[in-house]
């Protein structure tokens, strides 16, 4: 951080660290730089640190402020100028400010599947299987032992989620869709449910 040096003797502290914002000095110990010097106002100035530099104002004091024995009124400052409240002169050291800017990790993505040599997806958390489901949502793959299975309270439907978003999963390709009972098989079960009809005790 800059620093602002007090050359003249007797004049209190040799160096003060400026600070972000607003620094006023002058003779009140209200000041965050105080110097009681009775050519120096109660509030003189103000040295504005940004990351800009350094700025003067003169706060209307009584025998002026002075940059490079000009008198001014509000002035940016350079590294080693040299300024002069009244009959004390300080001198500017380092006008660079450093900004830390706080460095954030990029999120690991996870790594993509492993294909088998017969073409198949091969899950990443379980490299022995082979990736069977899909997320509906994130889009994640994984295979059978991945999926996490909930049943719904009081039925058998059982729900497949994913295991990172606890969102719906389906079956790669799409959502399982039921198979078309053969002509066979629909006929033999109207047979069936005629012979459960004619077997079936009459009601009184």
């Amino acid at each position: 951080m800059p620093r602002l040096l007090v050359i003249t003797e007797g004049s209190g502290p040799r160096l003060y660290e400026l600070r972000l914002g607003s620094n006023r000095i002058g003779r009140s110990p209200q000041n965050e730089f105080p110097i009681p010097h009775p050519t120096i106002s109660t509030f003189h100035c103000e040295l504005v640190l940004s990351e800009e530099g350094v700025m003067l104002n003169d706060m209307g004091s009584t025998n002026g402020s002075f940059v490079g024995g000009q008198r001014v009124g509000s002035q940016k400052l350079t590294e080693g100028q040299s300024i002069r409240l009244g009959d004390v002169e300080l001198r500017i050291e380092n006008t660079e400010i450093r900004v830390s800017i706080p460095k954030f990790a990029n999120p690991e993505l996870p790594a993509p599947p492993v294909l088998n040599a017969n073409g198949s997806m091969l899950c990443q958390r379980h490299p022995q299987s082979a990736v069977s489901h899909r997320c509906t949502r994130c889009q994640e793959v994984m295979c059978p032992a991945c999926v996490h299975r909930m049943r719904r309270r009081g039925g058998q439907i059982i729900l497949l989620l994913c295991p990172l978003c606890s969102q719906p999963v389906e079956p790669l390709g799409g959502p399982e869709q039921p198979q078309k009972k053969s002509l066979i098989t629909r006929a033999g079960e109207s047979i069936r449910r005629a012979f459960r009809a004619k077997t079936r005790p009459p009601r009184h």
